[in-house]
This record gives C-alpha cells, structure tokens and sequence, in this order.
C-alpha cells in the first residue's frame, strides 16, 4: 500500500473521510493541474460540495535521479546550483528536480457560502489534452497545449483578453520552453504582449506530480493578491521567447475583472490547463 500510486489519494480519504471518491491522476507533471480539472468534473456534476485537489512527489531518489540525468534532462551547472533552473535563459540547459506537495479546497460557491469561507479565487474552467506525439519530447508546433490552453478559456467562458497572469509550465529545459511560448502565442494572439508570465520552477526547481498543484496555489494568491511572483535566475531572455517574465521584484496585477492561468505538460504528452477568475 505504500507503493500504490493512489496510496495518497486513499490516506487523505481516510483521513478526512471523504467519501465521494478518492481519485489519483496520473499523468506525470500535469497530475496536479489535471487533478484540479477532475474536481470542476466531480463540482458540477453534483457528486461532491468540495474536493481537496492536488499533488505531491517526492522522487530525490538515485534512480529517476539518474534516469533523468541519462536522458540528458537534468541541469549540468552543478557548481552553482542555486541559478541552475533557469526558465526562458538563452543559457537554460534542463531543469532541477525538487519535491513538494500542494493542495486546493474546491467547492461549490453556494457550499463555500454556507460554511463561511474565505474565497480567494473562482476555478473557473479546466483543458485536458494530449499531444500524442512522442513519449518525452513536447510537441515542437504546441498543438495540445494550445488546445488545452482553449478549452480552459472555453469551460471558463472568458476570452483571451481576460487573461492577466501565466504561471508557465517553463521547466527550463532547452527543447520544453520555446513550444509552451507558441502554444501561448496561438492561444492568446497578439494579446499575449499584454500577459505577465511567473515561471515560479526557477525558484522551487521541478516537483513533477505535484508542480502543477503547487504553481496552482501561488496563481490563486497571485489573483488575491494582486500580485504576480518572480522568475529568478533569468538574466538573457532567449530572443525565440519574447514573453513579458515578470523579473526583479513582483508585479502588481491590474485592478478588476481578470483571469489567471496556470499550465502543466508532462511526459507521455499531456498537457493540462487551470484558470482562475478574480472574485
């Protein structure tokens, strides 16, 4: 039971006892974004008031470590660590595996308001995709992520006009940044000049599974707050990704109405898309 991949998922419902199901998406990087697009499901067809959503990982173990670093996915720059994830820098050479875990309360507005609690942000709509392209690489046109970047706006009934903040999927890998900036260019147009982008892996390194969960997370506090986190470590913006990074010092999200994303692609070509709406 230790081993089982939905051995979290069954601990927390025995925990909580939760009862309207404990489901485990497995979809390798994109599990925590995915796992936010089941709750909306489980939400709105009336099986559950409110899901606990996440993920967690933790892989710091001598064999992904080294398969990882066989595939030649791993950042080299051992002797300085700390500047190694290096999202959209024309010196970005794989990211840095990390280990964490993160978790959002999903509920129905009507059970939120019922139990008095604070609302940070509406989870507006989810987009699941798959590349079916190769087993590792991303697609190098990003067809699924603009697909799953759509059907996100789509389930949320917002333009891409309403988009405000990306917390990109930016890995830092060589091959995975330039194709998450095309999906984004086709998915958002020209608007996408006026998108401020966090590539938050910079500063946490990659938590595979639970990636998604947590950069979800500090989307939604980014709404709250108004307030969109740093990308650390980028110090020569590749020409190829003309994003507007957020840099330096947070930056402070516009007032009203808006829409935030947040992004998840994984090995096996999945790709899984989160927006959130200010409330």
């Amino acid at each position: 039971p230790m081993l089982m991949p939905n051995g979290a998922a069954g601990a927390i419902s025995l925990d909580l006892g939760a009862r309207a199901g404990a489901r485990t998406a497995v979809s390798a990087c994109a599990s925590g974004v995915e796992a936010l697009a089941l709750a909306i499901d489980l939400l709105r067809s009336g099986e559950a008031d409110v899901v606990l959503a996440g993920g967690a990982e933790a892989a710091i173990h001598p064999l992904p470590l080294a398969a990882f670093a066989n595939m030649q996915a791993l950042s080299r720059r051992n002797d300085d660590p700390a500047a190694a994830s290096r999202p959209y820098d024309t010196d970005r050479d794989g990211f840095v595996m990390g280990e964490g875990a993160g978790a959002l309360v999903i509920e129905t507005e009507e059970h939120a308001k019922a139990r008095g609690a604070h609302i940070y942000a509406e989870l507006a709509g989810g987009g699941v995709t798959s590349d079916a392209h190769h087993i590792t690489a991303p697609d190098p046109e990003g067809l699924g992520a603009t697909r799953a970047l759509r059907k996100a706006l789509d389930a949320s009934q917002a333009s891409a006009e309403d988009v405000t903040h990306v917390n990109a999927h930016a890995t830092s890998t060589p091959k995975g940044d330039e194709p998450e900036y095309t999906a984004m260019k086709a998915a958002f147009g020209a608007h996408v000049d006026n998108v401020c982008v966090s590539a938050t892996k910079s500063q946490t390194g990659h938590l595979l599974g639970a990636a998604g969960a947590v950069e979800s997370v500090l989307t939604v506090k980014a709404l709250a707050d108004r307030l969109a986190p740093v990308t650390i470590n980028l110090e020569n913006q590749d020409p190829s990704i003309p994003l507007d990074v957020v840099t330096g010092t947070p930056r402070t999200l516009p007032a009203g109405d808006q829409v935030a994303v947040c992004s998840s692609f994984g090995f096996g070509g999945h790709n899984a898309v989160a927006a959130f709406r200010t409330v």
